[in-house]
C-alpha cells in the first residue's frame, strides 16, 4: 500500500449514528422528498397569488401588517417578556447552525405574512421585497422581463431577510458586491416599535450601514428595496479546465476575471459572472459567464443546454467534464444558470443521496429534487446534528483575493475536502466601518482584482464530508472549525454566521468590527430588547439566565475589545 494510500489517522469505531446516517435517504424518499415537493407547489400556488394583486394592493397589505408587528412589540413588557425573536421555527432557517437562541424564553413577533414583492420600478431599477420573498420567486418575475436582482443568490429558498441580515453572494459579486451591498434603502422596525427607513445618506445611515450581518439583531426588517440591472435571456458559458498545484489553480481562478493590468471596471475585459470549482488538489475549472441575447445563443452552431430540467446531470458534474475534453462553450437560459445548484445542493445532494446523480434516479424521481433544507434539519433529532458538526464541514471562508492558494492549501491540509467552491466580491470601503471591512491600506499595493474603492475577496466555499470522515479516520470537527476561524482572524477573513461557530465572544469581535454595531445597538434601542449578535450565533443551548446577563452586560458596558478606528 502506497503513502498516499495509507490511512492518516487512526480508524474511528463506528456508533448507531453513522449506521441512521448510511441508510437516510430512506427516510429523505419516502418522506421528505414528497413533503418537499408539495411545499415547494403551495408556495409556488401562494406566489402565483401574490402576483396577481396589484402593487398597491400588496403595499396596503404590506402598511397593514407593519401595524401589527409595531403593535405586538409595544405588547412586551420588558421586565417579563423574554427577548425579541421572530416566530419562525428554528429548522425553517437554511443556515446549518442550530437555532438554539430560541430555546430560552422569548417575545415572538410573527413575519410570516411578509412575503410579497411590493414594487417593480423600472425607471429607478428598483425591486421593493418584503424579507421573506426568496430567490426562486423574484426571478419568476423578474426574468421575463429582462431584469434581475444585482446578486441573486443561487439556492431557490434563500430569502431577501437572510441574505441581507446574514450574508449572501453570486458569480457577479465581483462586480456588485455581497448582496446586502446592492440594497438602497431598507424598512426596519425599532425595538420602540418606531418605522424608519434607512439609507446611505438619510439621518439613519448609521443604520443602514450596521443592518448587514447583524442578523436581525438592530430592528425587525420588514422591506428592502434592491438595485436591478438589465439583463439578456441566456447565459454564455466558458468552461476552462485548469491543472497544477493549487496556487496554480488558484492564479488561473484570478486570471480568469481580474485583468493582470488593473483595469477591473472595464466590462470589455471583465465577465459578468464567475465561480471556478475545485475538484481535487490538481484540477479545477473555471467558469465565466457572459449575458447573451436569444438571437445569439439560436444561431447555428452554438449550443444550449436546458440545465433546469429535472433528468439533466447535476450542475458540477457537467462542469468537471471540462477536464477531460477540454474548454467548451454553451448558452444557458439565464434563469436557469441562476438557479444551477438548486438542485444538486451543490454537491451536498450526492451525500444526502448517493445515488441521486445517476441517470435512472434523474429521469425517474428526479423533478421531486431537491429536498428542503428546513425539512432535512426538522427530520433530524439532536445526535444526528450533532453528528453532522463533528463529521461533516458547511462552511464558507471569506478572504482577500491574494490569499486564496494559502486558503485553499489550509483547507487541503487540515480537511483534504473537495469539490471547493470559489466566488469572488468586492469588499467595499465605506464611509464608516462596518462588522466586514476591507483591510487597512490595500489601495496602495495595487494588487490584482482590487481598486481604489474595493478590495477584492473570495469565498472559499467548503462543503462536504472532509477526507479522514470518507475513509472512516478519527476526526475532529470541532477543533477543525477552531483552526479555520484562527486561520481566518490571522488573514483579515471572515465566517458567514449561518454555519456552525467555535467562536468565543473575544474572538467573535477580532473577526468582526463591533464598533459602528455596538454604536446602533445603543442609539436605537435594541439593547434589552434583541439578543445581540455573537449571541445569537453562540452555538449551544441558551437558557433564559444567560441570555439576561448577556444583556446585562451589554447595559453596563461594550463587552468585546474594539479596535481603534484606522484613518
Amino acid at each position: 500500500m502506497s503513502d498516499l494510500e495509507a490511512p492518516l489517522r487512526p480508524k474511528r469505531k463506528k456508533i448507531w449514528v453513522d449506521y441512521f446516517v448510511n441508510f437516510r435517504w430512506i427516510i429523505v424518499i419516502f418522506v421528505v422528498l414528497p413533503i418537499s415537493f408539495t411545499l415547494y407547489f403551495l408556495t409556488y400556488l401562494g406566489d402565483v397569488r401574490s402576483e396577481w394583486k396589484s402593487f398597491e394592493k400588496r403595499q396596503k397589505e404590506h402598511d397593514e401588517n407593519v401595524k401589527k408587528v409595531v403593535k405586538r412589540l409595544k405588547q412586551r413588557n420588558p421586565s417579563k417578556d423574554g427577548l425579541v425573536c421572530t416566530a419562525r421555527k428554528p429548522y425553517i432557517a437554511v443556515g446549518m447552525r442550530n437555532v438554539d437562541y430560541k430555546r430560552a424564553r422569548h417575545f415572538e413577533v410573527d413575519l410570516s405574512a411578509f412575503r410579497n414583492i411590493l414594487e417593480i420600478d423600472q425607471e429607478r431599477m428598483i425591486a421593493k421585497c418584503e424579507p421573506l420573498v426568496n430567490m426562486g420567486q423574484i426571478t419568476r418575475v423578474t426574468v421575463p422581463m429582462n431584469l434581475a436582482l444585482a446578486v441573486v443568490a443561487e439556492l431557490d429558498d434563500l430569502t431577501v431577510g437572510g441574505l441581507i441580515n446574514g450574508y449572501g453572494i453570486e458569480g457577479s459579486s465581483h462586480k456588485y458586491g455581497l448582496f446586502a451591498d446592492t440594497v438602497v434603502a431598507y424598512e426596519i422596525v425599532l425595538a420602540d416599535g418606531r418605522v424608519v427607513r434607512a439609507t446611505k445618506d438619510n439621518e439613519y445611515s448609521d443604520l443602514f450601514y450596521a443592518i448587514p450581518w447583524s442578523q436581525g439583531t438592530l430592528g425587525l426588517l420588514v422591506s428592502a428595496e434592491i438595485k436591478l440591472i438589465p439583463i439578456k435571456e441566456y447565459m454564455k458559458l466558458t468552461y476552462t479546465p485548469v491543472k497544477g498545484n493549487l496556487k496554480e489553480l488558484a492564479q488561473g481562478y484570478i486570471d480568469s476575471f481580474a485583468p493582470r493590468d488593473g483595469d477591473q471596471d472595464n466590462d470589455e475585459k471583465v465577465p459578468d459572472f464567475v465561480e471556478t470549482m475545485i475538484y481535487n488538489p490538481r484540477e479545477a475549472v473555471c467558469m465565466t459567464g457572459r449575458y447573451a441575447s436569444k438571437e445569439e445563443a439560436k444561431k447555428k452552431g452554438n449550443k444550449i443546454n436546458e440545465v433546469g430540467w429535472w433528468f439533466k446531470p447535476w450542475f458540477y458534474q457537467h462542469a468537471e467534464t471540462a477536464l477531460t475534453k477540454g474548454e467548451f462553450v454553451e448558452y444557458i437560459p439565464t434563469r436557469e444558470y441562476y438557479h444551477r445548484h438548486t438542485r444538486c445542493l451543490y454537491w451536498e445532494g450526492k451525500l444526502i443521496l448517493p445515488f441521486g446523480d445517476q441517470w435512472w434516479f434523474r429521469y425517474s424521481l428526479g423533478w421531486l429534487m431537491p429536498p428542503k433544507v428546513s425539512l432535512l434539519k426538522a427530520t433530524q433529532g439532536e445526535a444526528i446534528r450533532n453528528y453532522y458538526h463533528e463529521m461533516h464541514v458547511i462552511q464558507d471562508m471569506l478572504v482577500p483575493l491574494y490569499k486564496v492558494g494559502d486558503a485553499l492549501e489550509f483547507v487541503d491540509r487540515e480537511m483534504e475536502l473537495y469539490p471547493l467552491w470559489l466566488c469572488p466580491h468586492k469588499l467595499y470601503k465605506l464611509p464608516c466601518k462596518t462588522m466586514i471591512y476591507p483591510e487597512p491600506g490595500f489601495e496602495l499595493h495595487q494588487r490584482q482584482g482590487d481598486t481604489s474603492y474595493a478590495q477584492m475577496y473570495t469565498d472559499v466555499g467548503v462543503y462536504y464530508a472532509p477526507g479522514p470522515v470518507l475513509r472512516g479516520e478519527e476526526f475532529d470537527g470541532a477543533e477543525a472549525v477552531r483552526r479555520l476561524e484562527s486561520w481566518l482572524i490571522e488573514n483579515h477573513g471572515f465566517q458567514p454566521q449561518y454555519a456552525v461557530s467555535e467562536l468565543n465572544e473575544k474572538s467573535f469581535w477580532k473577526m468582526f468590527d463591533a464598533g459602528l454595531y455596538e454604536q446602533c445597538r445603543r442609539k436605537y434601542g435594541a439593547v434589552g430588547t434583541f439578543m445581540s449578535v455573537y449571541y445569537k450565533c453562540k452555538k449551544g443551548r441558551k437558557t433564559e439566565k444567560e441570555v439576561q446577563e448577556a444583556e446585562q452586560a451589554h447595559l453596563e458596558t461594550a463587552y468585546a475589545e474594539v479596535d481603534m478606528p484606522v484613518d
